[in-house]
């Protein structure tokens, strides 16, 4: 029986034009955040599942983390997600750090969960964190790193909406607002946070069912499913328009705009799902009709350091993963062309492979990055593969021209043919490469 040739499910094999994609968006990721002084960090895949049972949200941990236990009986986990990582490693060196500290990481995660649109068991996620701020400094510059990323890939504002809440205020909502018990209160969240992958009438019913009976009497129900409606900070009620949240939302939203990113708003069902997060969330959503849907998100989480018994650090920080961010390009049509980072093929002609070396090195020395036909004399075959590359350029070199030192230059894609210097062919190639 032949061994399969597909990945494992919800995984993706990187050909080299897929990686070509990967290199780009995680270089412009890598430029966007290191503009702001952020510093790249990584850590192992592997983790103790502790290390998630602690404030991981139970879906994840129950249903979708891939655990197995290694041959010194330890449960370990292939990390879902990087916070707990990066936090374990904040409260490693908590002393020695130089605070406000700015890191971000592009890790490899897994989820089990059914691959669709936008989510596979594999992906990859630019991970950016600001730790030992406590105002909304933090929050602002941290959405503003995200914008800018978003700007810095050609995005316009109006492609995606930044949608924020508070969990401050999701709190007073359920506890003090509704005045629900704390069991209540967590598990309404957590249908609030699936609300809009579920028809109207599941969610209302699933919703009633959390509430006592007395409770559902009393007009509960109702009282929740108006404050559901509410669009705006100033649509909320007046007993919530006084708490403290609300005002931190507006002074957030106020200070994002000044800064030019008008295309923020309230969202009052904004919940996030893990745990952790302790104030203020945020999540980015796609405009596009056929793609309408989070991209990412993030939000502050004070507490999370401070479960590795280390005095707490007030911190933000965002996900973004690299399948919904290409869903969004592509919908947008904002991927440029990608080309082959080899700039010119060397076509050898006859049995001179060890003759043309020095020619082939000086090519290099002068900066191209050159692939040479080897291991096939025929030069038809050398550039039909120089083609199906996807290359501009090929050079052929023989016992003339190498006896002359003027060398063909083919265009690949105008079939036009010039003779020149090895330094005039460099010129060329590296015109080209800098105007495509």
């Amino acid at each position: 029986m032949a061994l399969s040739t597909q990945p494992y499910k919800g995984a993706r094999d990187f050909y080299p034009e897929d990686k070509r994609l990967q290199k780009y968006l995680f270089g412009v990721m890598r430029k966007a955040v290191e503009k702001y002084g952020y510093e790249e960090y990584d850590a192992p895949i592997l983790e103790p599942l502790e290390l998630y049972q602690a404030k991981t949200g139970e879906e994840i941990v129950n249903e979708q983390t891939y655990t197995f236990t290694d041959r010194g009986q330890r449960q370990v986990a292939i990390r879902p997600e990087m916070t707990p990582t990066v936090s374990r490693m904040v409260a490693a060196r908590r002393q020695d750090l130089a605070y406000p500290l700015r890191w971000y990481s592009i890790p490899n995660l897994w989820r089990y969960e059914r691959p669709q649109r936008g989510r596979l068991r594999e992906h990859w996620q630019l991970n950016v964190d600001i730790f030992g701020v406590a105002d909304l400094g933090a929050e602002q510059e941290i959405i503003e790193v995200a914008d800018y990323i978003l700007q810095t890939f050609k995005a316009k504002r109006d492609m995606y909406t930044i949608k924020l809440n508070s969990r401050q205020l999701v709190d007073a909502m359920t506890q003090d607002y509704l005045k629900l018990s704390e069991v209540e209160a967590f598990t309404l969240s957590k249908l609030i946070d699936r609300m809009h992958k579920m028809e109207p009438g599941e969610f209302i019913a699933q919703a009633e069912a959390i509430l006592s009976p007395s409770e559902r009497e009393s007009g509960l129900s109702d009282k929740f499913q108006a404050l559901l409606q509410s669009k705006t900070l100033e649509d909320l009620p007046a007993e919530l328009q006084q708490h403290a949240s609300v005002e931190e939302l507006r002074k957030l939203i106020t200070a994002l705009t000044n800064s030019g990113i008008t295309n923020v708003e309230f969202d009052i069902t904004l919940m996030r799902g893990f745990d952790y997060y302790t104030d203020i969330v945020f999540e980015v959503f796609d405009n596009h009709p056929e793609n309408n849907r989070s991209l990412f998100g993030g939000g502050r989480y004070d507490g999370l350091v401070s479960l590795f018994g280390v005095e707490p650090v007030p911190t933000v920080g965002f996900g973004m993963g690299d399948v919904t961010l290409q869903n969004f390009l592509e919908s947008h049509n904002l991927m440029p062309q990608l080309y082959s980072e080899t700039d010119v093929y060397v076509v050898i002609i006859g049995e001179i492979y060890a003759q043309a070396q020095p020619a082939i090195k000086k090519l290099r020395e002068m900066g191209l990055k050159v692939a040479v036909g080897i291991g096939d004399s025929k030069i038809d075959k050398q550039i039909k593969t120089a083609v199906k590359k996807g290359l501009h350029y090929a050079i052929f070199i023989g016992e003339n021209e190498l006896n002359n030192e003027s060398f063909v230059l083919k265009n690949l894609e105008g079939q036009t043919e010039e003779k020149h210097s090895l330094e005039r062919i460099v010129s060329i190639i590296k015109d080209h490469r800098k105007n495509r």
